[in-house]
């Protein structure tokens, strides 16, 4: 597949904690470019600053130095007001813990996004395209763990974001249930064309996508390209 268009792009991204007296390095000067629909896994054991690559990405997170570009613009250089509406209008974030309204059903958790985006889906839409037609109604008590994560995925997609980040997505899930969430996040990946970012610690997923990143003491220490794809039922564990 040929990506022509970069959508996000890091330059010399450092971020910087500090712990008492003590700095702690969680990123370290870190560059990457990712292109238009393309879909990168990114691997490395806790700690070794994937949560914070995906945040700053997202603008949940501040770099400490470095540049951070969308669409030839500096995130980092935004204010608050800024870069709350490159988050509302242009990222999805999907993440471990699935964040639903339990008062509302999957429809009306879905289309609490919807009312606010600037070009929205249909909230039936996003749920048929991860494979929920059936659940429309239903509360997140009545869904399955794997379920919840996928109306949270649809609620994400249902804005068409730029950019889709998830961050271990499919960390509380058995394999059965993390399959189907991945074919979802396949499916939702083919279907909007969102550059998509998927943090896991498990090795095995990296088979499915375009590349995958290896992360270790906030550097990307290694870079693979899968000449080919693998389905997610193929994944192995």
């Amino acid at each position: 597949m040929s990506h022509a268009t970069t959508v996000i792009e890091a330059r010399g991204l450092t971020k910087t904690y500090r712990n008492g007296a003590a700095e702690v390095r969680a990123l370290q000067d870190v560059d990457f470019a990712a292109q238009q629909g393309e879909f990168v896994v990114v691997l490395g054991p806790s700690g070794s600053g994937k949560s914070t690559f995906l945040n700053i990405l997202g603008g949940i997170d501040r770099a400490t130095s470095g540049a951070v570009l969308f669409a030839g613009q500096d995130i980092t250089t935004f204010n608050e007001q800024a870069l709350t509406r490159y988050r509302r209008d242009h990222v999805g974030f999907v993440f471990q813990f699935y964040n639903l309204v339990p008062s509302l059903t999957a429809l009306e958790n879905v289309a609490l996004v919807t009312e606010i985006a600037a070009n929205p889906m249909r909230p039936e839409e996003a749920l048929d395209i991860v494979g929920l037609s059936a659940r429309h109604g239903h509360f997140p008590a009545q869904l399955s763990g794997g379920e919840q994560q996928r109306v949270a995925i649809a609620r994400a997609i249902a804005k068409r974001p730029d950019l889709l980040f998830c961050d271990e997505p499919t960390g509380a899930l058995d394999s059965a249930t993390g399959v189907l969430v991945l074919e979802a996040l396949v499916e939702a990946n083919r279907s909007t064309g969102a550059t998509t970012l998927i943090i896991t610690h498990n090795a095995g997923i990296q088979q499915i996508a375009d590349r995958t990143l290896r992360f270790a003491d906030g550097r990307i220490v290694d870079e693979l390209r899968n000449a080919t794809r693998k389905r997610p039922d193929q994944v192995s564990w």
